[in-house]
């Protein structure tokens, strides 16, 4: 079993903000499946949960906001019994231009508090990782990762969050490594 978490924040205001990018690849997915979030009250989480062509695959959308993931993604690991190294996150990455996307596994939070807070509630940094550019910033991080697509943004979304599929059923069919060579 393989846990997929997207990162974003709960509330309606932030639905379609720069920083709820983790989200929307998750949303936009389950859609496509034709699968349906639950609440799971153990983690405090949406769950959505799909058979793979290897395994069952678990989606999940922390509901502790972005800051505070850690909580939510720890109780999924244990309830699902699942090591660190087979949870795959998704989030925005201020630091890669838009459009941008990178796979990566076992590196720093690189600043983002979302996964700071993954990595000090599993005490692990072992997890995958698919990184959504939303880059270059402008202003304050705080306030430019909460704010909405831009129009010009929103016209290449879909193509982003289209690739974005693409590489997750290629780590779910294939494997991380093929996937990371394939489109890093």
């Amino acid at each position: 079993m393989k846990l997929i978490i997207g990162l974003g924040n709960p509330d309606k205001e932030y639905e379609a903000t720069r920083h709820n990018f983790g989200w929307l690849a998750l949303d936009s997915l389950a859609a496509k499946k034709e699968i349906s979030w639950t609440k799971h009250k153990q983690s405090n989480s949406l769950i959505a949960s799909w058979q793979g062509k290897k395994e069952k695959i678990i989606f999940a959308k922390p509901l502790t906001y972005m800051n505070n993931s850690g909580k939510a993604v720890k109780a999924l690991k244990q309830y699902y019994k699942t090591p660190v190294n087979r949870i795959i996150v998704i989030y925005d990455d201020i630091d890669l231009p838009y459009g941008k996307i990178r796979i990566s596994k076992n590196r720093s939070a690189g600043g983002h508090k979302g996964i700071d807070s993954m990595i000090a509630h599993l005490k692990s940094k072992d997890f995958k990782r698919i990184r959504l550019g939303i880059g270059p910033q402008k202003g304050k991080a705080e306030d430019y990762v909460l704010k909405k697509f831009s129009s010009t943004e929103k016209k290449k979304l879909n193509e982003i969050l289209d690739t974005s599929h693409l590489i997750l059923e290629d780590i779910l069919s294939k494997s991380f490594d093929q996937a990371a060579n394939k489109y890093n």
